[in-house]
């Protein structure tokens, strides 16, 4: 029997909104149940909190600034490897059923004459998957990197029709008077969506990853099954859109001192639009509870996944991941989206399950060990057999935490986001080049870095809540200057020397100068003492 993955991603979803990291707003027994079988990694950070960059990262195996690729949209560079490269080297198939975020480099492609459409030219644009179906959402029918196709024909054959069935049918509620409602506009975030749940984007992608799976034979799969929600619009179908209400929301969290901050990073996003518009109780009151809703369904259809993976037997051989790309704010320190590093949008649940006895000793354990989300391409590669690759990929593999023999591990855990076209930069009157904003954090507390401006730090074992700014502190001087050097000693190593392995590094620095070189040598004694001797056709 084969060795698999199924490597499930919810796109926006919070850690704090899953019962089993402790949330008691909302039950999620299905993942819940799977937390059982599995290890929960407690502190799991992205390395930027917003999807493009997230994923690349995640792909990758490298931080952002390694892999360039620092906002939505900006092309992941030809060449950059990617986990579906390291997985084919050894024979595993590497599959996507979702979403990716991925922009192909197309400039890239052209310069080095790679066809978009061919084989290899296929992989470089989807970022090392072979698509099994790509569905990114988010966007009009109009915009190039939609790839929203094949839900709209899955629509369409059901009788949903429509110039773009995902906006009519998915992200909008009908009217009193028969007139579309859009879901963009937060006000109708609690009208149920038009399609019907289980025609729904997350449904569909259940039952398309189960294709998928019951596709393959006995090659090793890796299988990314990628969901579009709870990211926004937040507009759920029925009965989830009316499940939950004002009554079932935890507390918001934020002090009127955060809002009249002098920090002129923080100044510049509180007067952006979502955040003017988070700041606001009527939005939180009605986009919480649909995000929940959300939530709910997809939770539901883990259930229906996970039914299938036991009945099929696939539970046996299939090492199940389940994470997000980011979390979201929903009204948090006054904020909307998913911008900064509050835990509620950097931190990300994280659980998973590998069948082999070797985890029987953690199961259904959690460990505070910090972890990024650079760590699951070094994990899948080790649990298929494949070799270390540390001088290309910058993650560790967690094999070792979950077959309970954790070695020596990571101090710090680093987030970084690029600001360079949001508004706020223009607002600052910034230099795009230093638009950059650097999470380090150890564990209780959490450094950022703000080029150009004073850092912050938050104490989070006195503070979980991350409500007062403590870098002004005289007591926490020795605290942020050891954070600032675990930055500054992070951004001194490079790792862009990926073509050659450290062995080979090493070996070349023992070896003598190749046959006919003779570098810095007086006289024949020296160069015998060396134990090499002058050509034929030479003289002293």
């Amino acid at each position: 029997m084969s060795r698999n993955v199924l490597w499930i991603m919810a796109d926006q979803l919070r850690w704090d909104y899953l019962s089993c990291f402790g949330a008691t707003h909302i039950e999620t027994p299905h993942l819940d149940r799977l937390a059982a079988k599995g290890l929960r990694f407690n502190k799991t950070y992205v390395q930027s909190p917003n999807c493009g960059p997230s994923r690349m990262s995640f792909y990758t195996g490298r931080y952002v600034r390694s892999h360039g690729a620092t906002w939505n949209g900006f092309p992941l560079k030809v060449g950059e490897p990617t986990l579906g490269d390291h997985l084919r080297e050894i024979g595993v198939k590497c599959s996507l059923v979702g979403k990716t975020h991925m922009t192909p480099d197309k400039e890239g492609m052209a310069r080095l004459g790679i066809e978009p459409d061919s084989v290899i030219g296929a992989l470089v644009s989807e970022c090392g998957f072979e698509v099994f179906v790509r569905d990114d959402g988010t966007n009009h029918s109009d915009y190039p990197h939609r790839h929203g196709e094949d839900y709209d024909a899955y629509l369409r054959e059901r009788g949903f029709d429509g110039e773009n069935p995902w906006e009519e049918w998915a992200n909008s509620a009908d009217g009193p008077n028969g007139e579309l409602l859009t879901g963009w506009l937060l006000k109708n975030s609690r009208l149920p969506a038009r399609v019907p749940a289980e025609h729904s984007e997350t449904a569909w992608l259940t039952t398309r990853g189960i294709e998928y799976i019951e596709a393959q034979g006995d090659q090793p799969w890796l299988c990314h099954l990628s969901y579009i929600k709870p990211h926004w619009p937040y507009l759920a179908p029925a009965p989830y859109n009316d499940m939950y209400g004002t009554d079932d929301l935890p507390p918001v969290v934020r002090t009127d001192a955060e809002r009249d901050t002098d920090h002129p990073v923080m100044k510049a996003w509180l007067d952006t639009r979502v955040c003017q518009s988070f700041s606001r109780d009527e939005v939180r009151d009605l986009v919480a509870p649909a995000y929940m809703g959300l939530i709910k369904q997809l939770d539901d259809e883990m259930g229906r996944l996970f039914d299938y993976l036991e009945k099929s037997g696939r539970m046996e051989d299939t090492m199940i991941v389940f994470c997000s790309d980011h979390g979201d704010n929903m009204g948090d320190h006054w904020l909307g989206e998913k911008d900064l590093f509050y835990d509620c949008s950097a931190r990300i649940p994280l659980i998973v399950y590998d069948p082999r006895p070797e985890a029987d000793s953690t199961r259904g354990q959690i460990t505070d060990a910090l972890v990024e989300g650079i760590d699951l391409t070094p994990t899948f590669l080790e649990f298929f057999g494949g070799k270390s690759k540390p001088h290309v990929i910058e993650g560790r593999s967690l094999i070792p935490h979950l077959h309970g023999m954790p070695g020596p591990w990571r101090d710090v855990a680093i987030s970084e986001y690029d600001f360079a076209i949001r508004e706020a930069r223009l607002e600052l009157g910034l230099d795009q080049k230093d638009a950059r904003l650097t999470m380090v954090f150890d564990g209780r507390r959490k450094y950022i870095h703000a080029e150009g401006f004073r850092p912050l730090l938050y104490d989070l074992e006195g503070d979980p809540d991350e409500l007062v700014d403590r870098a002004g502190d005289p007591a926490c001087e020795a605290h942020l200057s050891r954070l600032s050097e675990a930055h500054f000693h992070w951004a001194r190593q490079h790792h862009t020397r990926t073509t050659v392995t450290a062995e080979e590094v090493d070996r070349r620095a023992r070896i003598k100068e190749p046959p006919g070189i003779y570098i810095g040598f007086w006289d024949e004694k020296e160069l015998a003492e060396s134990g090499k001797i002058l050509p034929d056709h030479a003289s002293g």
